[in-house]
């Protein structure tokens, strides 16, 4: 408070000036709210605490000659934005002055002896009271929330920031936020009023956990909650809370005769209040409730700080990528696909690969999903196949170049005029160009992108279906798109046995599924071979293709 103290005489000195008569000029008037304002801080920091510091300030304020109620209400709004310090001991000051200043009023008029004085005090003492009223309502008002009654965010942060300022050497703390599932389901269906109930019931349930003088239970907006837990000794304290609190939900509430079953998140945070910073606990607690929400709801997740290390590098790799496109750091690397009958190099898969000025050659699992998060995957998906292209037109005529696609892409609009551009700027034939589409992504096109890998097709670009054999879907697609070929998951070459046999429920699969193919009309390639075994395994089933580090990792040049 020390480095504030001329911001807020000044402040208050100002406040002061002209509701009242008194005799002072402006410096006598800095200097007396100067000396007030020490004793009210002075106050608040003591121990033991003693709300008689306001009367006090209350009293020499009127023997000054500042006795209105505007005097009162200015100097309370003042103390009200510059005191800082407990809550509770900051309010109990004010309620001091404000019953101090009205003692001291009625004691000044009655020495006076003035009967219109006295009755101009009576009328003034009825005044105080009503905006000691008034102010302990806003008060109340400011930091509470009106549905459900809880202490709302404003206080939860001060007790906080208290509870963050406790100078004892080994005290921990734990913070728990808490959102309802699915909560938006409600109001959209049931209407707001009865969300509005459905909130009060929950805070009602939660506000039991305050029975307990160590916790603080508030209402942060919206279906958010927040438990504050003091004097923990280990994370284990926090998160029996955070059970405790999702089973107070585990009942439903009756609202309107509607059984609703609510189920929550919760977000902990637990850890020592030495080097703890307040805004730093709420925004470690907001996230992990979020993560707990992404890992399946209904539960509670504690904060991870290597998962948070994680978060952040991947939202850094998020921020830099516009650029490192723009520089040319992205290029493609490429895998052979050859014939498994005699290991002749049919073709190249094109992967994506970022040159990182930072952190060297990242594969495409570090960043694809981040490029189709932001949407940037049809800018970056564009420039590789570009580059694919013109790279492959330096290859031998009878070999082609294979190149994914994302959902974003396919449903670009041009996308078929776009890729045939690219065909007539490099010169590359259509047919030597494949494109892959995952099977799950096959799943969530519409009809307009059905069109779109139509009109590739008859471009002559061929299409394949990656990880073949994954999904959970039927297989009419198979009839609907223009399929030429399918890539069978590296999955359905991982099962042997203990003794190195191979697992006939494996190999059942895989050979219907390249029978299934060839009935079909299309090439099938298997990816993820590493082993002659498993290459020999493929060619005896009829398999065409294969992929995978028996021929030869990615690389930024391919050798035929």
């Amino acid at each position: 408070m020390a480095g504030e103290m001329a911001p807020f005489t000044q402040e208050w000195a100002r406040a002061l000036q002209g509701t009242s008569c008194a005799p002072l000029t402006r410096g006598e008037r800095l200097t007396l709210v100067d000396r007030l304002a020490t004793v009210l801080v002075t106050a608040i920091e003591a121990e033991p605490f003693d709300p008689a510091a306001g009367s006090t300030v209350a009293t020499e304020l009127v023997a000054a000659g500042f006795q209105t109620p505007e005097t009162l209400g200015r100097t309370i709004a003042v103390l009200q934005s510059r005191l800082s310090g407990d809550p509770a001991r900051v309010g109990q000051l004010l309620d001091a002055l404000s019953t101090g200043f009205a003692r001291a009023l009625r004691d000044h008029t009655l020495d006076a002896q003035d009967t219109l004085r006295h009755a101009a005090l009576a009328a003034r003492i009825k005044a105080e009271a009503a905006l000691r009223e008034s102010e302990s309502r806003f008060r109340y008002a400011a930091l509470h929330d009106a549905l459900t009654t809880l202490p709302n965010r404003t206080f939860f942060a001060r007790a906080l920031e208290h509870a963050c300022s406790d100078p004892r050497r080994g005290v921990r703390l734990g913070v728990c936020f808490l959102g309802l599932d699915r909560f938006q389901a409600v109001n959209d269906s049931l209407g707001h009023q009865v969300g509005d109930h459905l909130l009060h019931e929950v805070g009602a349930r939660l506000a039991t956990l305050a029975a307990n003088p160590s916790r603080l239970v508030a209402r942060l907006g919206g279906d958010e909650f927040a438990i504050l837990i003091e004097e923990t000794t280990c994370t284990d304290d926090a998160v029996k809370v955070a059970d405790k609190a999702l089973a107070l939900l585990a009942d439903p509430v009756l609202v309107d005769g509607h059984a609703l079953r609510v189920s929550a998140s919760a977000g902990v945070v637990e850890r020592p209040v030495e080097g703890s910073d307040p805004a730093d606990l709420m925004r470690a607690a907001d996230l992990t409730l979020h993560w707990a929400k992404a890992d399946g709801k209904g539960a509670w997740a504690v904060f991870d700080p290597a998962r948070n290390a994680a978060d952040v590098a991947r939202y850094r790799l998020s921020a830099d990528m516009p650029g490192a496109l723009d520089r040319g750091e992205f290029t493609p690397f490429y895998q052979p696909l050859v014939d498994i009958a005699d290991g002749t190099v049919m073709g190249v898969e094109a992967l994506a690969r970022w040159r990182h000025p930072r952190l060297g050659l990242l594969e495409a699992g570090h960043f694809i999903g981040l490029a189709e998060n932001t949407g940037l995957i049809v800018h970056l998906g564009r420039h590789l196949l570009a580059q694919a292209c013109r790279d492959a037109t330096r290859w031998p005529d009878h070999t082609f170049v294979s190149v994914n696609l994302a959902v974003r892409q396919i449903r670009q609009p041009g996308l078929a005029a776009q890729v045939a551009a690219i065909l007539d700027d490099t010169g590359l034939p259509a047919g030597r160009l494949q494109l892959e589409i995952t099977e799950d992504a096959v799943m969530d096109i519409d009809d307009d992108s059905v069109d779109t890998l139509r009109a590739l097709a008859d471009l002559g670009v061929q299409i394949a279906i990656d990880d073949f054999g994954t999904g959970y879907s039927n297989l009419a697609y198979l009839c609907d798109l223009p399929v030429h070929g399918l890539k069978l998951a590296g999955r359905f070459l991982k099962g042997r046995r203990p003794r190195g046999e191979v697992d006939p429920t494996r190999e059942a699969i895989l050979s219907t599924l390249v029978t299934l193919g060839h009935k079909l009309g299309l090439s099938v390639t298997a990816e993820g071979v590493e082993t002659p075994a498993q290459a020999r395994r493929l060619r005896a089933i009829g398999c065409d293709l294969g992929q995978g580090w028996l021929w030869g990792r990615p690389v930024p040049t391919p050798t035929f």
